[in-house]
């Protein structure tokens, strides 16, 4: 099913791109233009590639049927159309989620080194806060992602979501509330992060136990994401200790040659895990005062195919 989901969607990816070769109308100008921004939209909402870039798909596909003369600010009724969409997809999602095998983690993105010197950008892509915005409604989701990443009006926001501008207010207000208790406490440098990342890097290469435990944080938590495809722990493993002893026993049962690179994940430095030469997983991290709070490991297959080429991203 998957096999066909992707050759569908291929399919469907590779029509819109001869469909931007051939046709220079300004309706498809303009969708190509605001094309980064839309699928940043898409993906912060939903946290997949594939469904951002089915949600493109679908957005184009409404636009083109649209009365261009109608249409004062193109940025904001492409968005418009997006969000729906997306919110859309959200509900179709849960139910996904719903039956998935073990914890859900956001598809890894690579991004472009520059992503990681966006501030902004780059906080709003984290792995960590992207598990937050997990927690909300697709409501409170789609306004919190326009409102606080894309710094989108309420007028606008109220119209994407078929809501009052004061709704759009108080969904706001509670969905930052929500978000604000549970985002790490304070923004941490890209070198810092990088630093630990490395340091937890040689331990895990070295199988230096002590150097383990000096790089995590004694409340330290992973989740591993393998989709039921790949083996990984069906619930969240809590402790420096618990999660040494989880890595550990992981390497060891592994019959094959691990080596262990350095990328930038999400606008995040990140680990990209390999066996015998082909890719196992990629890793992501929280860190706080200079240990790692969270260990983010996504091996699912079906959502490691974006993490060799580079990912387009934007804010505007």
């Amino acid at each position: 099913m998957a096999t066909r989901r992707r050759t569908a969607r291929n399919g469907r990816e590779g029509e819109a791109r001869e469909m931007s070769d051939r046709i220079t109308d300004p309706a498809t100008e303009a969708f190509v233009a605001h094309r980064n921004l839309l699928f940043t939209v898409a993906y912060e909402m939903l946290g997949s590639a594939a469904d951002a870039e089915d949600v493109l798909q679908e957005t184009w596909l409404r636009w083109v049927e649209v009365d261009a003369e109608q249409v004062r600010d193109e940025r904001a009724y492409l968005v418009r159309i997006a969000t729906r969409q997306s919110l859309n997809r959200l509900r179709t999602m849960k139910r996904r989620k719903e039956a998935y095998v073990g914890p859900w983690l956001p598809e890894p993105l690579l991004t472009a080194p520059d992503v990681a010197e966006d501030v902004e950008l780059a906080e709003s892509m984290s792995m960590a806060l992207m598990l937050v915005l997990e927690t909300l409604s697709p409501t409170e989701r789609a306004v919190f992602v326009l409102r606080e990443a894309f710094d989108i009006g309420y007028d606008e926001i109220a119209a994407a979501v078929d809501k009052t501008p004061a709704a759009v207010r108080q969904i706001a207000h509670r969905a930052r509330k929500h978000v604000d208790a549970r985002r790490p406490r304070s923004v941490v440098s890209v070198s810092e992060t990088r630093a630990v990342l490395e340091s937890f890097q040689r331990a895990l290469e070295t199988r230096d136990l002590k150097g383990l435990l000096d790089v995590l944080a004694p409340d330290v938590v992973v989740v591993s994401d393998g989709g039921g495809v790949k083996q990984a722990a069906l619930r969240p493993v809590i402790g420096a200790e618990r999660v040494v002893r989880f890595v550990t026993t992981g390497l060891r049962k592994l019959d094959a040659t691990l080596t262990v690179g350095r990328s930038v994940v999400n606008g995040s430095p990140a680990l990209l895990l390999r066996l015998n030469g082909e890719i196992d997983g990629v890793m992501a991290a929280r860190v706080e005062d200079g240990r790692i709070t969270g260990l983010y490991y996504v091996r699912n297959p079906e959502k490691l195919t974006r993490v060799e080429f580079e990912t387009s991203l934007t804010l505007r």
